[in-house]
C-alpha cells in the first residue's frame, strides 16, 4: 500500500510537470517537482525507465504546446497577462530578433537555462522560424534540463530523505531559507515582476548556478535580450 502511494506520488509529479513545462503559471518551483521524481526513483518507489520516458514526453508535449499556443489561441492571453510576470511584448520581440540572428544554439541554451526557459519558447514563437526548425532545438534544451534534475534527484534524494528523517524541523527551515534566497536572487537579476516567473522555473542552488553559467555562454552571442527585464512601459505583444 505504501509503495503504491509512493508510486502514485511519482506519477502525480509527472502529470503536474506537463502544464508547468507548457508555461502554465503554477506557484511551485518546477525543479523541485522534477527532483521529487528522481527521489522516488532512488527510493525504489518509481521505475527509472518510466521517469526517463516520462520526462521525454513532458519535454516534447510541454514545449510544443507552449510554442503552438503562443502562435495560436493563447497569444492574446499572454499579451494581456504576461507582463505581470515579466513576459512583456518588448522582451519577447527582442528575444525573437535575437534567436533569428543567432539561430538554434541560442534556442537550445535558452530553453535549458533556468529563468529563460519560458521566454525562449515565446521568442521562438514570435520569430520567423518555422516550427520544424525551432522545436527540435527547444525540445533538446527542455530534455537536458529535465533529465539533469532526474539525475540530481537520484543522487541527492537519499540524502534529503535522511535529513528529513533525522531532523525534520531544521530540514524544513533550510528548505524555506533556500526557497526565499532563490526568490531574492531572481528579484535582483530579473526585477520584481519577472522574479516570480523565474522562481517558478527554478529555485534550487544548482539551477541558480546554472543560470549564471548559461547566461555567460549566451553573453558570447550578444546582444542577449532574453534575460533583460523591461524598465520602461510595457508594450503589448504585437
Amino acid at each position: 500500500m505504501k509503495a503504491a502511494a509512493a508510486g502514485l506520488g511519482g506519477l502525480a509529479a509527472l502529470v503536474l510537470l506537463i502544464p508547468m513545462e507548457a508555461g502554465v503559471p503554477i506557484p511551485l518551483p518546477a525543479d523541485l517537482v522534477m527532483f521529487t521524481v528522481g527521489e522516488r526513483v532512488a527510493a525504489g518507489a518509481f521505475p527509472l525507465w518510466l521517469a526517463v520516458a516520462g520526462f521525454e514526453v513532458i519535454s516534447v508535449v510541454g514545449t510544443t504546446a507552449l510554442f503552438l499556443a503562443f502562435r495560436g489561441p493563447a497569444h492574446r492571453l499572454i499579451a494581456r497577462f504576461g507582463p505581470r510576470v515579466g513576459l512583456t511584448g518588448a522582451r519577447i520581440r527582442r528575444g525573437a530578433a535575437f534567436v533569428e540572428q543567432r539561430g538554434l544554439p541560442a534556442l537550445a541554451i535558452g530553453r535549458g537555462t533556468p529563468g529563460l526557459r519560458t521566454v525562449t519558447v515565446l521568442a521562438a514563437g514570435a520569430s520567423g522560424l518555422s516550427a520544424r526548425r525551432a522545436l527540435p532545438a527547444l525540445i533538446l534544451g527542455s530534455s537536458l534540463f529535465l533529465q539533469l534534475h532526474l539525475v540530481l534527484g537520484l543522487l541527492l534524494g537519499p540524502l534529503a530523505d535522511k535529513a528529513f528523517d533525522q531532523a525534520k524541523g531544521p530540514a524544513l527551515i533550510v528548505l524555506v531559507v533556500l526557497a526565499a534566497a532563490a526568490l531574492v536572487f531572481w528579484r535582483l537579476r530579473r526585477g520584481k515582476r519577472a522574479a516570480s516567473e523565474a522562481w517558478a522555473e527554478a529555485a534550487c542552488p544548482v539551477c541558480l548556478g546554472l543560470n549564471l553559467v548559461a547566461e555567460r555562454a549566451l553573453a558570447g552571442l550578444r546582444p542577449d535580450p532574453l534575460g533583460q527585464p523591461d524598465d520602461g512601459p510595457e508594450a503589448a505583444v504585437s
